[in-house]
């Protein structure tokens, strides 16, 4: 997630799919399972980090490496604590903007025990010269240090305890290929279906003790644009208001869309920022198709924002597509928006896909 966003936007957003003033830190990690068992969904990435776990498990080993990416949101954070539990070791968590300097690193590495997990969130966003301190921390399980730079400098290697790394990316592209190619698992995670995201609305309604019947959870499940942390986040709104307009004890359907109808996300997951997303390339660039950064400039919003919080979504749901020359508002976006569709064409005819 980009620094430096402007006013009013992730911080102010019930549907963004990053942590933001709308969530409450303890209870957003009440809600998260501990174990392999409880997590709901992603199976295939499951069933491989069972299999390289319980393998890692019985040769008295430490897990190899792990890259989890994908979309913010939908539990990246989560399975590495699973994993760090299943394996009875400790954690350790930092966020890649956070390591700055080549000591952090060391401070990091030289604390671990044996089979400790560092996490780290964010990890293309980590410096260069850190990234190369990784190499052999990662491969050889040594941390080689210069001492006194200059004319004098040499070389301190210290042994390190055989750790797990598991990286969090939402640009694997970001990533250097050494540092990547060091992750003997990596594992791609997708946006949830509406069914499981429906399990996850249910159990979390357990465990915050609110009562809610299947339609009303499938309603927050649908416009939940397929990730588990704006299910969680629209559960919580929704108590709230159940509890204090609603005035009843039972989340049903029609105080699910009474609620997320005051809180302006529409029955295909947008809030309003994603539609001034698709309005503007509308309205200023008749449908696209727009360059990111003149996209980026109009909406007054960091190119990094677009691409990591607002296009995955309306990529997988089909509102915009990415062409050789920009962003393009799809049919499907002209429609949910009231607005009229008019194809474009290259002069060869093609339609730009």
């Amino acid at each position: 997630m980009a620094e430096n966003k402007s006013l009013d936007t992730e911080a102010a957003r019930m549907a963004s799919p990053d942590l933001g003033d709308w969530d409450e830190p303890e209870s957003e990690k009440g809600l998260r399972p501990e174990h392999l068992d409880e997590y709901v969904g992603q199976e295939k990435v499951k069933e491989n980090l069972r299999l390289f776990i319980e393998a890692a498990r019985l040769r008295g080993d430490s897990l190899d490496h792990v890259l989890l990416a994908g979309p913010p949101g939908l539990g990246k954070t989560t399975l590495a604590h699973i994993v760090a539990r299943e394996m009875g070791s400790a954690i350790h968590t930092v966020s890649g903007p956070n390591v700055e300097k080549k000591g952090d690193l060391a401070a990091l590495l030289t604390n671990l025990q044996p089979r400790d997990v560092l996490f780290i969130d964010e990890i293309h966003r980590l410096p260069k010269v850190i990234e190369e301190v990784l190499y052999t921390a990662m491969e050889d399980f040594k941390l080689d240090l210069i001492m006194n730079p200059g004319p004098g400098a040499r070389t301190l290697r210290i042994d390190l305890p055989k750790f797990t790394l598991v990286g969090a990316t939402t640009r694997t592209g970001l990533l250097s290929s050494p540092l990547r190619d060091r992750f003997g698992v990596p594992l791609r995670l997708d946006f949830y279906p509406v069914s499981e995201l429906q399990k996850i609305v249910d159990r979390s309604a357990k465990l915050l003790g609110l009562q809610i019947d299947s339609a009303g959870a499938a309603e927050i499940a649908r416009r939940s644009r397929g990730t588990p942390r704006i299910a969680n986040r629209l559960l919580k709104r929704v108590r709230d208001y159940a509890q204090v307009r609603a005035k009843v004890s039972v989340v049903s359907l029609r105080v699910a869309q009474d609620a997320l109808q005051l809180f302006e996300v529409d029955g295909r997951g947008l809030d309003p920022l994603d539609r001034k997303f698709l309005v503007t390339i509308i309205e200023k660039f008749d449908g696209g198709p727009v360059g990111i950064e003149t996209l980026a400039s109009a909406l007054g919003e960091e190119r990094d924002t677009l691409e990591d919080v607002y296009e995955p979504y309306l990529l997988q749901e089909g509102f915009l597509q990415r062409t050789p020359r920009g962003r393009l508002a799809t049919r499907l976006a002209h429609e949910h928006l009231g607005f009229p569709f008019l194809s474009k064409a290259s002069p060869q005819g093609a339609l730009f896909e």
